[in-house]
């Protein structure tokens, strides 16, 4: 490879570092061709791009854009190394763990991931990875929690509407909420039982 060469590969990296807050710095060393070729058809369906590098490229471009915040990396970059770029942090994770299943093994090695700025370090944190959530599964849950106390006071109002009832609206509106607030812990308490 010429150097021409070479700094086309570290500032092809480079570019696709600063594309994604989230990659995967895989070992694929022991796959056959046919299994590599499986894994990137997978990985293509799922929007997540594959790289194969030099391990002194790819250490090369992660240094010239940020050597402090890459550092925890570095010492992942020996071997056979793929990389695995993705804007959902947990799907190269999903795809390595269905990947081994499929073929009765346990390659590829997950030797470091960089999730939004946190590193990952080691084969055995693929299952915690697996279970990361998105920023728009958080979203979502969080819309779930603060809306189910907002629909308890909803539907107290409207069953004081409906049965007349002479209180005051001041008093149903702190009725309901005093109701809504302490069914609030029992909804959270159950929020991650549903998620299980």
């Amino acid at each position: 490879m010429t150097k021409d060469q070479k700094n086309e590969v570290i500032e092809l990296l480079k570019e696709k570092f600063s594309q994604y807050n989230n990659f995967y710095i895989t070992d694929t060393e022991s796959l056959s061709v046919e299994q590599v070729s499986n894994l990137r058809r997978t990985c293509f369906n799922k929007q997540v791009e594959v790289k194969v590098a030099k391990n002194t490229l790819i250490r090369k471009a992660l240094e010239s854009l940020d050597s402090e915040k890459y550092a925890g990396v570095f010492d992942s970059l020996n071997n056979v190394t793929a990389l695995m770029f993705a804007e959902n942090p947990k799907d190269p994770a999903v795809i390595i763990s269905a990947f081994r299943k499929e073929n009765a093994g346990d390659r590829p090695t997950l030797k470091a991931a960089f999730i939004n700025g946190d590193i990952f370090v080691g084969d055995n944190s693929l299952a915690a990875l697996t279970k990361i959530k998105t920023k728009n599964e958080l979203i979502g849950e969080v819309i779930g929690l603060l809306q189910s106390p907002a629909k308890r006071v909803i539907a107290a109002l409207l069953n004081h509407a409906e049965n007349g009832s002479t209180k005051s609206e001041t008093e149903v509106v702190a009725a309901a909420v005093e109701v809504a607030v302490a069914e609030a812990p029992a909804a959270e308490a159950a929020a991650p039982e549903e998620n299980a």
